[in-house]
């Protein structure tokens, strides 16, 4: 079943092309304006912000926390019954260590409160408090697909994988331009979705 949409395509390989460029183009415009430096930190609130950024030409749904429940390979995200109390509890972790950052983010990914596109918001938000907090962020190029679909997989009963991943790849190259957009890149290949590569886009938006 294709998910309504604000660009009424029916075939889901059609949606799927055009949810990728037009979104990688909103992820650019979010660092190149920057509002990213505007998204409130470690919080849902932050993290709505970025959602609808990247989505709301897509989906009318774009920062607003999902109204069905949802599951991926046999893992079931966190009922919507107790959807808007977990985001609360999300909310009062800590985040002063790297660990407490991992932890709430790993929380986050439970949580899943978006009907799509809760990995991409989510890990640009990582990405947010390892700067403000740690001044670092992750070379997203260090990790491979396949190892980082696993530890997040595993995260909800053991994160001691996940934490090693990023640790690994962490850089001090915060405010890295070239960076960042690669980390969109993988953080969107990640997910299945690698037909555009946001330097081109990049391109075509200069011509």
């Amino acid at each position: 079943m294709v998910l309504e949409n604000k660009l009424n395509i029916t075939d889901q390989v059609e949606l799927n092309k055009q949810e990728e460029k037009i979104s990688k183009e909103k992820a650019l415009k979010l660092f190149d304006s920057g509002k990213i430096n505007k998204i409130k930190v470690g919080t849902f609130a932050g993290l709505k912000q970025i959602h609808k950024h990247l989505f709301e030409d897509i989906y009318d749904f774009a920062g607003q926390i999902r109204t069905v429940n949802i599951s991926k390979n046999n893992f079931r995200f966190a009922p919507v019954m107790y959807l808007k109390q977990s985001l609360k509890a999300i909310d009062k972790m800590p985040q002063s260590t790297f660990d407490e950052i991992v932890e709430k983010y790993v929380e986050m990914n439970i949580a899943h409160p978006f009907r799509e596109g809760n990995g991409r918001a989510t890990r640009i938000w990582l990405d947010l408090m390892f700067k403000q907090e740690l001044k670092k962020v992750v070379d997203w190029n260090k990790i491979d697909k396949a190892d980082y679909l696993s530890a997040m997989e595993r995260s909800p009963v053991k994160d001691i994988e996940i934490k090693h991943l990023l640790q690994n790849a962490l850089t001090d190259q915060i405010d890295e331009r070239e960076i960042y957009m690669k980390g969109i890149d993988v953080s969107y290949y990640y997910e299945g979705y690698d037909e555009y590569d946001i330097h081109s886009l990049m391109l075509k938006a200069k011509k």
